[in-house]
């Protein structure tokens, strides 16, 4: 019988290792060069400077990719590649464990080996190319890739440890199990969603195992050990570094032993938070934060994503009907797979079948998410939405539906040479199907080229003097600088202060530390993955604009430089508030509601709260943060909203670059300062633009790698459809200084930049 037949054979290593291989190929090809959008800068900077990332930390996540780093060292690539290489190297070694799996499934289906390997090469090239699959595998946006990884190794034990049954020590590897999927934690929780299905597997093989009390003992220390690194946390955080989200410190070994062991319900305090992930409140299951059925269409129109995204442009009203016959192709070769398959042999398809379920509609449930970002709901307000695609959440889902795919065309292919006479070759072009989702994915799963973010992140910070302060927004405008920072070195004088993080009191305490002044003989560089004190402005890894106010040139090209002011090093923190201090601000006492419009003096700039608004602590520590530094920092914002909103203090703003510089005082117009008379411009231009600065900035400093703006089709990653408008905005109030000023040569010139990058941010 062919299931005999399996057991008697060895594995493919070999040919899984060939298949793997050409799946890091793939995925190589299509690398991301850089950094990108979301957590990726996240990521790959805690990853180099083993950091402590958004909790719940990732502690196996930073380790592996900060060996992985080292590990490709001597190959001279740059940081970025390496960690995405990384990323890569994860998802390719999944699907090498994916083809051993596939291989052994199709040994119930025939003894053919040739049939078998083909199979399972088809089955691996669906669930590679899967959209989602391919577009979180060339670069290192998550930690997800690592969870693919784990859950394909975890089935092949499985598989591996049913064929092995009864031939002495085959428990080990329900141990071996136990201590992987307990590491894996320290990845990311989704991993063990594999456990359900493990569970299902081992009660319908073999139920007397659980009857085996030395197992539970021999488990229980195994994954007492896969916890453990989890006290990298509490250790490294203990030494102040430069990124250190949550600062999960413990006072002893034994408090954070608790925390770990009981998922942060006990133990020490800041590594629970952590763990628990409290700062993110996530949903209860009830009430559902969207109508159960929009759920569903939400994962729906991810599914509907992963065979042919890019047909037709990918995002119009022709690319989704066009997508319609793909989609229902790939549903029916998967359930044809999938019936088959339990044909065949019903307990690995019961496996298989739950470990789907539980990472799709299981996790449709569990996540509760709001209405999908790009789904037509039935709400126009867009706080009731997702802030950006969560399609990765069920990369594993998206890439298990993908070998049922590719065991549904392994289907056909066996009827149809049956149909020809026994024939496989001739049968064979039908395979060609499963090149399908590599076609027509690759013009949107590829990131090859894409320097989007990195640039911005350089640009942003470019447009930023000499120990300037910038408060950001969120993901995109704070991550790509944490990045650029601490991975290539670059601006890390400037004090990054995303908005939101100063609602809490390790951040404050962390800027507060971080922006001190250096005592003398001490230097930052001295340890520099660690706080210890105001960084320095570096030429180096400066645009040569502000070199000159320490010697350098004073020509940037043949652009003479205004010059300004002797660059000096800070004299005081910008946060001037002891411990327990900012622990009051930052705990309930600190919200509070004020009901008329009140003025709050900084110094020579006045911040207008509104009536009826909340008082959140990041209020209270922004505005302290601004009356301590306006008279010796620059003060820049990277958008007119939020922050700058939030304390009316739009009007004292001027435009220069990618930022907004806060005036000491109510700006007026001179040869440099031009005030914006064209009203709907104001909200994104500014009302005032320094244009000589922004030129310089935009013609002789930024930076923009590949053909962005003008060859690129469209933006591939819509909730970061900001970036490319914050270029265009810039041009915009260029072009209306200009227009104002009769100079029509440059208002036309601006203009000529202005539309392509208006034409991505649509």
């Amino acid at each position: 019988m062919a299931e005999d037949k399996t057991l008697t054979e060895s594995p493919p290593y070999g040919w899984a290792a060939l298949a793997a291989a050409v799946v890091f190929a793939l995925y190589a090809i299509t690398l991301a060069p850089t950094t990108a959008f979301w957590d990726t800068s996240e990521y790959i900077a805690t990853s180099h400077i083993l950091g402590i990332p958004h909790p719940p930390g990732n502690p196996l996540f930073v380790l592996l990719g900060r060996s992985w780093e080292l590990l490709l060292a001597p190959l001279g690539l740059s940081v970025a590649v390496r960690i995405n290489l990384f990323s890569a190297f994860m998802s390719a070694a999944a699907h090498g464990f994916w083809f051993l799996v596939v291989h052994h499934i199709l040994g119930y289906f025939t003894e053919d080996r040739r049939v078998r390997l083909v199979g399972a090469a088809v089955a691996i090239l669906i669930s590679a190319t899967a959209f989602t699959v391919w577009n979180q595998s060339n670069v290192n946006e998550k930690v997800y890739t690592v969870s693919l990884f784990t859950i394909a190794l975890l089935s092949w034990l499985a598989f591996h440890w049913r064929e092995n049954l009864g031939r002495g020590r085959d428990d080990n590897l329900l141990v071996l199990m136990a201590f992987i999927l307990a590491l894996s934690v320290g990845n990311h929780l989704m991993a063990f969603l594999v456990a359900p299905a493990t569970v299902v597997f081992v009660l319908m093989v073999a139920p007397r195992t659980l009857w085996n009390w030395k197992l539970y003992a021999a488990g229980a220390v195994a994954i007492l050990l896969g916890l453990s690194v989890h006290l990298f946390l509490p250790l490294r955080a203990a030494l102040g570094p430069v990124i250190n989200e949550a600062a999960p410190t413990c006072e002893s070994v034994g408090q954070a032993l608790t925390s770990i062991v009981t998922w942060g319900q006990t133990g020490c305090s800041e590594l629970s938070a952590a763990l628990s992930r409290s700062q993110y409140d996530k949903p209860p299951l009830l009430p559902r934060q969207a109508a159960p059925l929009s759920q569903i269409s939400n994962f729906l129109q991810y599914f509907d994503w992963q065979w042919v995204r890019g047909i037709m442009g990918g995002e119009t009203l022709g690319a989704a009907g066009a997508r319609v016959p793909f989609t229902l192709l790939f549903s029916a070769l998967g359930i044809l797979g999938l019936a088959e398959h339990a044909k065949r042999d019903r307990i690995s398809a019961i496996y298989m079948g739950t470990l789907f379920l539980t990472l799709s509609a299981g996790l449709v449930t569990y996540l509760n998410f709001k209405y999908g970002y790009s789904l037509a709901a039935p709400v126009a307000d867009r706080a009731l939405h997702e802030v950006r695609e969560r399609d990765y959440f069920f990369i594993v889902g998206f890439s298990v539906w993908g070998l049922f795919a590719g065991l549904g065309l392994t289907v056909l292919w066996q009827r149809l040479t049956r149909y020809l006479g026994g024939s496989l070759k001739k049968a064979a072009p039908v395979l060609v199907i499963a090149a399908i989702p590599l076609l027509f994915n690759w013009g949107w799963a590829s990131r090859r080229g894409d320097w989007a973010a990195r640039d911005w992140a350089y640009n942003l910070l470019m447009s930023v003097e000499p120990y300037g302060i910038l408060f950001t927004n969120g993901d995109n405008d704070t991550f790509p600088l944490w990045y650029i920072q601490e991975v290539e070195g670059v601006r890390q004088d400037v004090t990054v202060i995303v908005t939101s993080y100063l609602n809490t009191p390790w951040y404050t305490k962390q800027i507060r530390d971080l922006t001190r002044p250096c005592p003398e003989g001490v230097s930052a560089t001295d340890t520099p993955s660690q706080i210890v004190c105001q960084r320095a402005y570096e030429v180096a890894a400066a645009a040569a604009i502000y070199a000159f106010n320490l010697g350098g040139p004073k020509v940037l090209g043949t652009v003479e430089i205004p010059v300004a002011t002797r660059i000096t090093a800070p004299t005081a923190s910008i946060i001037q508030l002891d411990t327990a201090t900012i622990d009051g601000v930052a705990s309930a006492a600190g919200y509070f509601a004020i009901s008329e419009d009140r003025e709050v003096g900084l110094g020579p700039v006045t911040a207008i709260l509104q009536g009826g608004s909340v008082v959140m602590p990041w209020h209270q520590f922004a505005l302290s943060i601004i009356a301590n530094s306006i008279g010796e920092r620059p003060i820049y914002f990277a958008s007119t909203g939020s922050a700058a909103s939030a304390f009316g203090i739009g009007r004292y703003l001027i435009r220069e670059g990618l930022a907004f510089r806060l005036n000491p005082g109510m700006p007026t117009e001179s040869e440099t300062i031009t005030r914006i008379d064209s009203d709907p411009l104001i909200g994104i231009t500014g009302l005032w633009v320094n244009s000589p600065r922004t030129k310089l900035l935009a013609e002789r400093v930024f930076v923009q790698h590949g053909d962005i703006p003008d060859g690129w089709a469209f933006w591939p990653d819509q909730p970061s459809v900001g970036i490319p408008n914050y270029y265009a905005w810039m041009y915009a109030g260029l072009a209306q200084a200009a227009n104002q000023a009769g100079d029509t040569d440059a208002m036309d010139g601006y203009s000529d930049r202005l539309i392509p990058w208006q034409e991505l941010g649509r």
